[in-house]
């Protein structure tokens, strides 16, 4: 499973690691390899990382330098973010954002269901300005990753991205965040959570507030896109869905719509703000919800 390796705690961290030190670099692809090949390389890519974590974690130099040997063999990050993205491209079959955009169909959702023209959209880890929201027309889009390669994708962390201002957050801010594929990347259980803890702070309540009748096509604004690779839920040790739904219920979000596929799992969470914080008294650890020798360690820590 993607992003299933937990790190070591560091108990003095002031603050999350940054999305830089865990999402490989984007790259400019070339259509060079097979559906085949990208996967093979993904998934070779993703059980040496997780070897690499696991010799570092356990100060084993020996382990270290035997992996990322190779690694460098494979080609590197380079070679892995380029696969990535041919993988996720729309002749494969792997634009995300097509679900969301079904969604939006379904509940008949339009630019002119909101005041003010089009909704803000905050996509993070943008690979590509042609994908089904920025096709829509029903966005204005703000498009942000770790190292971009194209004049409309910012070159910008989430986890050091400015939060808009209270008193301009109704201008400002977004109706839409999307973490697609985001959240996974990121290397420990509690940098994970303060991601998610973070992006309430973009959205704006207020401007919706007078419209969060359920029979409203703008009812599921403002909202969270949330996709994950389907194993974080559905075969890992510590979460599966109905935590997840616990653990965004204490976020201030309400599920709108929910999708599985074989491989991945995609969220549409309504946000509804919380009165006391991002999580007021609650706090999720780290714990067993499944047994079993096959499980993955993906998890999310709230803290």
């Amino acid at each position: 499973a993607i992003g299933d390796i937990e790190m070591a705690a560091n108990k003095k961290r002031k603050k999350p690691h940054l999305l830089s030190h865990t999402r490989p670099k984007s790259a400019t692809t070339k259509p060079s390899l097979s559906s085949q090949a990208t996967r093979s390389l993904i998934r070779k890519h993703h059980v040496l990382q997780k070897g690499l974590r696991s010799a570092l974690t356990n100060g084993d130099a020996a382990a270290e330098a035997s992996l990322r040997a190779e690694l460098a063999a494979c080609g590197g990050l380079q070679k892995y973010q380029e696969a990535s993205i041919q993988g996720q491209s729309a002749e494969r079959g792997g634009d995300t954002s097509r679900v969301l955009m079904d969604w939006f169909k379904e509940a008949k959702t339009r630019n002119s269901s909101l005041r003010g023209g089009k909704l803000r959209m905050l996509e993070v880890g943008a690979l590509s300005i042609d994908n089904a929201c920025s096709r829509s027309g029903m966005f204005d889009m703000t498009r942000i990753d770790l190292h971009s390669q194209h004049p409309d994708i910012k070159t910008q962390d989430f986890m050091e991205m400015p939060l808009p201002p209270e008193d301009t957050l109704q201008t400002d801010g977004y109706d839409i965040v999307s973490l697609s594929l985001v959240v996974n990347y990121v290397g420990d259980a509690v940098g994970r959570g303060e991601m998610l803890k973070r992006v309430g702070q973009f959205l704006r309540v207020d401007r919706h507030s007078d419209e969060q009748d359920e029979s409203s096509p703008s009812s599921v604004f403002p909202a969270l896109f949330l996709v994950l690779p389907a194993p974080c839920v559905t075969n890992s040790r510590y979460l599966d869905e109905e935590k997840l739904e616990i653990m965004m219920s204490a976020l201030g979000y309400v599920k709108a719509q929910r999708k599985l596929s074989k491989k991945l799992v995609y969220y549409l969470w309504r946000y509804v703000g919380v009165e006391a914080g991002p999580t007021g008294d609650v706090i999720f650890k780290k714990q067993e919800t499944r047994s079993g020798a096959q499980r993955n360690n993906f998890t999310v820590v709230l803290q």
